[in-house]
């Protein structure tokens, strides 16, 4: 007997709307959310649309072909059991942050897999890692805050020279 997958239009196009989907968001966090109430993954998607980030319950089956079509290989350990996809645009470590926070506040109901972000694999401990990350924003900041002290520095020296020259007159 010849046990092939059955292919209909219905799987076709529920895995075109994943490959979709997925190809507008550069990182993948996978969890498993068993255990969770409907208002902390209310609670949990309301939070992560202020990073244009999404959270999606998916079936397996579908999200391997899609991540493969896409060319994400190597992902068929994450996808096992009830899962769901948090997807980002940017700002992966403040997407990655939440999703510790919320997995940490719900007493590890959630539960972290890996993830994939700008095509690098991190398992549960590396997602974990990663949001404690400072973020871009900050990084920005500590820079400007770096190049403008030799600045500050030349200012207050020069300040101090011309009041020492002004008080000997």
């Amino acid at each position: 007997m010849d046990y092939q997958t059955r292919v209909n239009a219905t799987k076709e196009d529920a895995v075109k709307q994943l490959k979709e989907e997925f190809g507008q968001y550069s990182g993948f966090i996978f969890t498993d959310y068993r255990g969770l109430t409907v208002a902390q993954i209310t609670d949990l998607r309301k939070q992560l649309r202020t990073k244009e980030a999404a959270c999606r319950v998916v079936k397996n089956r579908y999200a391997k072909i899609a991540f493969k079509e896409l060319g994400h290989d190597g992902l068929d350990e994450q996808l096992v059991g009830p899962t769901a996809v948090i997807m980002g645009k940017d700002a992966h470590n403040e997407v990655a942050k939440i999703v510790a926070d919320a997995a940490k506040a719900t007493g590890d109901k959630l539960q972290i897999r890996g993830g994939l972000l700008d095509g690098n694999f991190l398992d549960s401990e590396g997602v974990i890692a990663f949001s404690k990350l400072p973020g871009r924003l900050d990084l920005i900041s500590m820079l400007m805050a770096t190049m403008k002290a030799p600045v500050q520095k030349l200012a207050a020296t020069l300040l101090a020279y011309k009041e020492k020259l002004e008080s000997q007159n």
